[in-house]
């Protein structure tokens, strides 16, 4: 099929440990270039970013094991587990090395891939994520899954509430998202983002993402007791989005200088106006990561 810019577009899969990956892949020639999406996010995240890179580019994004249309892949999770992924991935489409994109926890996906197969990466593309957070108090190796629970609730908040929520229909899932205050500028990617979310039927719709899945996840992106600044091995650019989470003007989810700390040898880019979710779903976002992977 073709994409509201006249790029190919299709739905494919890719066999994994455990079953088939489901993968977006926009365009049909050209270089190819791999993306992961964030904690409880899918590939239709990258629609804006696909519909450019795929005029020239073909850019194979992964709904990561436990969300989407993966959602029925077994576990276990975590960083290691989402990088052998995406290796298979890489591989399917017709190997290495490729340029990698990750957003949010996606970045820490793109760190792992790139120390686990650095073979199989040329350079990744930072979207906002990757360097490890700030622990949360109560937070080390041994913390229990409801203590990592409550912390991804209090850094994701309303995106990790809906998890354990149902919805009577469509109309009711995008209410909610209209009311996060990330999504003022309501566009169709966002619309297509958040109908591909949901599975189930109707009155008992509810979130493809697995929470136990995102709970684990989360666990590698702390910056824990023994984790400690190291180069990626590649090169790498980590951008910035200048707003945070919910939208803050004074709360970007990174502060700046942080991912050149944990990552040394990066090179840190602000991107102004963005918040977390607009720096991939929102055009300026989506044309500010469309220039950093062209390079």
């Amino acid at each position: 099929m073709t994409g509201p810019g006249g790029v190919p577009y299709a739905v494919g899969t890719v066999p994994v440990d455990g079953g088939d990956l489901t993968v977006g892949v926009w365009g049909d020639h050209g270089p190819l270039l791999v993306a992961a999406h964030g904690i409880t996010s899918s590939h239709v995240a990258w629609t804006l970013v696909g519909e450019r890179l795929g005029v020239d580019h073909r850019l194979v994004a992964a709904d990561l094991r436990g969300r989407g249309r993966s959602r029925d892949l077994p576990g276990p999770y975590g960083m290691e587990r989402h990088a052998d992924d995406l290796a298979a991935v890489i591989g399917a489409y017709g190997g290495g090395p490729v340029v990698v994109l990750g957003h949010s926890m996606g970045g820490f996906v793109a760190v792992a891939l790139a120390r686990r197969h650095p073979r199989l990466v040329e350079r990744l593309v930072l979207v906002d994520g990757g360097p490890p957070l700030p622990a949360p108090a109560g937070i080390d190796a041994v913390a229990d899954e409801a203590t990592i629970a409550d912390a991804v609730r209090q850094t994701i908040g309303p995106a990790f509430a809906r998890l354990a929520m149902t919805f009577p229909d469509r109309e009711a899932y995008r209410d909610l998202w209209r009311a996060h205050p990330s999504f003022v500028d309501w566009t169709d990617a966002v619309t297509a983002y958040v109908d591909y979310d949901l599975v189930g039927e109707p009155p008992e719709l509810r979130p493809a993402c697995r929470p136990e899945a995102a709970v684990r996840d989360a666990r590698d992106t702390y910056a824990l007791p023994g984790v400690v600044p190291a180069p990626v091995g590649v090169p790498a650019v980590f951008l910035r989005a200048e707003r945070g989470m919910l939208d803050q003007p004074d709360q970007p989810f990174y502060a700046e200088g942080h991912a050149a700390h944990w990552l040394p040898g990066t090179t840190e880019v602000t991107v102004p106006g963005v918040n977390h979710y607009t720096i991939t779903l929102g055009p300026a976002g989506a044309a500010a990561v469309v220039a950093a992977a062209r390079g």
